[in-house]
């Protein structure tokens, strides 16, 4: 574990950065470097002059960050991608009461080392590979193009009738697209033997179809990259949130903090694989049974999804009933 550790605040068009040096508050700080190879160029010479060997500690901001964690990768650097909430929680823990992309920059640094020193394991960012990238382009695009469509088909059902054609032509427009992208992520998908390999397990289970798999694996990237179905849960926000203090004890929710998309492709498939699988519908049951809300119920139903994707990925083997339970 590295315990050199430079902070990165990183937004669309620029970047900071944040060395810790020894004694309280000090730092060695460079500003607003562009988001492009020549800032890139910039700051890894900035890296080879005062952080030789240290490890690049950023948030997860959208795709903004992805161009400069892969090119530190491939400049030999060790980085580190954190969830924003995690890095949120820690200024809430240092009472921090000021925010600029300096002053998050240093902040984010500290949280890495902190992290380091309590021996918390950091996980070293993997770069998806291209094919990886080219489907998760294509499956949040697909994500768009259907918003757009039901917003069109919102708006048609209290438009005045003036106006009509103009939505009904922009709903054909769109699901023309829809189709188009559809047939792309199809096609590409089929393309690769990795992702065709993995879409044919992930398809043999109950619920889970064609654009499911589709999104699980643009979403995911390689399953086989978690060690655990539990670190799978925290990436995807479904894992649960235990609110107790004392003899008070509230309501167990989901965490939420993770990749809302994939939560909300997992809804109905989770409904699917209840209803059509015997399986699913008797682990469902046992939780109503003991007095689970039906809405927990059902997300336990989108967890226990996620972990026989995983396993049927990592196991190479397609979904076998006899052994769900186990997983």
């Amino acid at each position: 574990m590295h315990t050199c550790i430079v902070g990165v605040d990183i937004a669309k068009k620029t970047f900071d950065v944040a060395l810790p040096l020894d004694g309280p508050g000090k730092y060695r700080t460079k500003a607003k470097l562009s988001n492009d190879p020549l800032g890139f160029e910039a700051f890894f010479d900035w890296l080879r002059r005062h952080a030789h060997g240290a490890a690049i500690c950023m948030e997860a901001t959208g795709i903004y960050h992805e161009a400069l964690a892969l090119a530190l990768v491939q400049e030999g650097f060790v980085v580190y991608v954190i969830n924003p909430a995690q890095i949120a929680a820690y200024a809430r823990s240092e009472l921090s009461r000021t925010k600029s992309d300096r002053t998050d920059a240093k902040l984010i640094a500290r949280f890495g080392v902190a992290q380091t020193q309590l021996t918390r394991s950091l996980q070293p960012w993997v770069p998806p590979t291209p094919a990886q990238r080219r489907l998760r382009a294509l499956v949040h695009r697909l994500n768009d193009l259907e918003g757009m469509r039901q917003m069109e088909a919102n708006r048609l059902d209290v438009s005045e009738a003036t106006v009509v054609p103009s939505i009904e032509q922009v709903i054909a427009a769109l699901d023309a697209q829809i189709l188009a992208v559809r047939k792309e992520i199809d096609d590409h998908i089929d393309s690769d033997p990795d992702l065709r390999r993995d879409r044919d397990l992930m398809i043999s289970i109950p619920g889970i179809g064609q654009t499911t798999a589709a999104y699980l694996l643009g979403c995911l990237g390689d399953l086989r990259r978690f060690a655990q179905p539990g670190k799978l849960d925290a990436f995807v926000g479904l894992n649960p949130s235990i609110r107790e203090s004392g003899q008070w004890k509230g309501k167990t929710t989901l965490s939420r903090l993770g990749n809302a998309l994939l939560r909300a492709k997992l809804y109905m498939p989770a409904m699917v694989a209840v209803r059509y699988c015997a399986r699913m519908q008797a682990f469902y049951e046992r939780l109503t049974a003991r007095g689970k809300p039906r809405k927990l119920a059902l997300a336990a139903a989108m967890r226990k999804l996620l972990h026989i994707a995983w396993g049927v990925v990592r196991s190479g083997r397609p979904f076998d009933p006899e052994l769900m339970l186990a997983t």
